[in-house]
């Protein structure tokens, strides 16, 4: 089995919705035996209301992730005796690409000057590994999973989540930053994606950013 190098004790797997960064995140977790920290969606609730009616409800839906995303980040930074990896499926960061894309106005500014206290207590990842797919995937993978409250989600708006994603991963320098075309690759259904994957997340370089094709 392909080993992790030493340098890596805190992996983050990021793409927007429907990239498959919880499934992969999982599968390296259990691969190398490491510690798993899922983003607690579900526990948001004003989740629902807000793909109901994003304009009403996002400033709320934003302020209660932020609170949960940091206090899952803060507790990151206890010591894990039992495991030598912490595997994630976001980064603090995140919070901040769907502030921009949802926020505006008084709104917007209060949520930075939250945000820009926080930012600093948060671990930096020593890999983000950034799952890059198509709008048209991405839609496809939404459907597949069948939450209820996906089930209208507007294609401009993960189009625009797209490209705000890349826009920003294409500028991203605090952390090396491996950057995955994941639009052909199926690492559920076929092994050898998922092990060419994992290969080159432990071949990946220790700073800067490595962009990946597949095959």
């Amino acid at each position: 089995m392909t080993a992790l190098s030493d340098d890596l004790n805190y992996v983050v797997i990021e793409g927007v919705i429907g990239a498959g960064k919880t499934t992969l995140a999982r599968l390296i977790a259990e691969r190398f035996d490491g510690r798993l920290v899922l983003e607690q969606f579900d526990d948001n609730p004003f989740l629902e209301r807000f793909y109901e009616n994003r304009e009403r409800w996002a400033f709320q839906t934003q302020l209660a992730f932020l609170a949960s995303r940091f206090r899952q980040q803060k507790e990151l930074g206890a010591h894990d005796l039992f495991h030598s990896l912490t595997v994630s499926d976001y980064a603090f960061d995140k919070d901040r690409i769907f502030a921009h894309q949802n926020l505006s106005g008084d709104e917007l500014q209060l949520y930075e000057t939250l945000y820009e206290h926080m930012e600093p207590n948060t671990p930096t990842p020593d890999l983000i590994v950034y799952l890059r797919s198509s709008t048209e995937r991405l839609l496809q993978n939404i459907a597949k999973r069948g939450r209820p409250y996906e089930e209208d989600m507007d294609p401009d708006y993960i189009k625009s989540l797209h490209e705000a994603y890349d826009h920003y991963f294409s500028h991203y320098s605090k952390s090396p930053l491996l950057i995955v075309n994941a639009t052909d690759i199926d690492f559920v259904k076929h092994e050898k994606d998922l092990d060419t994957l994992i290969g080159h997340i432990t071949s990946a370089e220790t700073q800067g950013t490595t962009h990946v094709r597949h095959p």
